[in-house]
């Protein structure tokens, strides 16, 4: 099964079905699999004076409350219903995170494939059992959680009906600096939970994802957008169109070169075996009745004789004919 590659357009539309629809094309031509939006109500996510975090902050007014940013950045659920046709007009399947229950009814009327849990509702018990009673695939990020979070959520989801769990790595800060990423975590929830796996990545380039790819993730969430220097909380952490063509391109090549996993030489590589590999040969002229030693014999190219593996076997033994130098040995 190929890496299932999510864009995350996220609310980089900034409340525009317009952007969004364009956030779509680029994922779309990129190559992804899948482009991602967060479908909430704001009134039912945030209380009224919740405050923003430090990087949504520095991105957006500083001044105002969370709940006031979410309502710059809202699209109606018409909006969606809009957007998920034109996901399937234009061969990209439509995700959306929901962050409340009127969301989660909703998007499940859509007849989504699958459904992402957020990190921030890992530890949500009433959202996840909500979730896992849809009985469809579920993709959980786990930023900010322990092993014990991860553990218990996991618990939840296959208890209430959710048999199909990848877990996606995460850390929960944009842009994430390559020493916070701990990529390796990522196996050990392997391991641990001996489940498909993957990783949501906040950095700024596309290497981690690589990595990610390389080390058997099944699933890369990247968040993406149009312009970085649009205003909005995740743009500055984002990819641009551009980049994220780079970053699939890059991941399918990788999927490639991981195989199967069997060593063997390749088709490509087999007829260079008779050039590279080496044969026993004749050291300088031998005649008809000599005995083959160290002194007569050597190892050359090309490969298509008897194997310096045979070396031990060969010497001793009584040549049947007359040699001339560099001639490959026959017994």
């Amino acid at each position: 099964m190929s890496i299932f590659i999510i864009a995350e357009a996220g609310v980089n539309h900034n409340g525009s079905l317009k952007l969004a629809k364009q956030l779509v094309d680029a994922a779309k031509e990129a190559g992804a699999d899948c482009v991602k939006f967060q479908t909430f109500v704001p009134e039912n996510l945030v209380s009224k004076n919740t405050a923003k975090a430090d990087y949504q902050k520095k991105q957006t007014d500083a001044k105002e409350t969370q709940l006031d940013m979410l309502k710059k950045l809202e699209l109606s659920f018409e909006d969606f219903l809009e957007l998920s046709e034109y996901c399937s007009n234009r061969g990209i399947e439509f995700l959306s995170t929901p962050f409340d229950f009127e969301s989660i009814d909703f998007l499940d009327k859509l007849g989504m494939k699958r459904w992402k849990i957020p990190s921030g509702d890992i530890s949500n018990l009433p959202y996840l059992i909500k979730i896992a009673k849809l009985k469809k695939p579920v993709i959980l990020s786990t930023g900010m959680s322990t092993m014990e979070d991860i553990e218990s959520a996991i618990t939840v989801l296959k208890e209430n009906g959710a048999d199909d769990i990848t877990v996606l790595h995460c850390t929960t800060e944009y842009p994430t600096s390559y020493s916070d990423v701990n990529l390796k975590a990522m196996l050990s929830i392997k391991e641990k939970f001996n489940v498909s796996i993957g990783y949501s990545d906040h950095t700024k380039g596309i290497e981690v994802s690589i990595a990610a790819a390389a080390l058997g993730a099944s699933v890369i969430e990247k968040h993406f957008t149009l312009d970085r220097s649009m205003e909005g909380p995740d743009h500055k952490a984002s990819l641009e169109p551009n980049e994220l063509k780079a970053m699939v391109d890059a991941i399918r090549n990788i999927e490639s070169a991981l195989g199967d996993g069997v060593k063997r030489p390749s088709e490509a590589e087999k007829k260079n075996m008779l050039v590279v590999r080496k044969s026993i040969v004749a050291k300088r002229d031998i005649l008809k009745g000599e005995i083959f030693s160290e002194d007569n014999l050597t190892v050359k190219r090309p490969g298509n004789g008897i194997s310096p593996m045979k070396w031990f076997e060969i010497l001793g033994k009584v040549a049947n004919r007359n040699y001339k130098q560099d001639e490959l040995i026959e017994q």
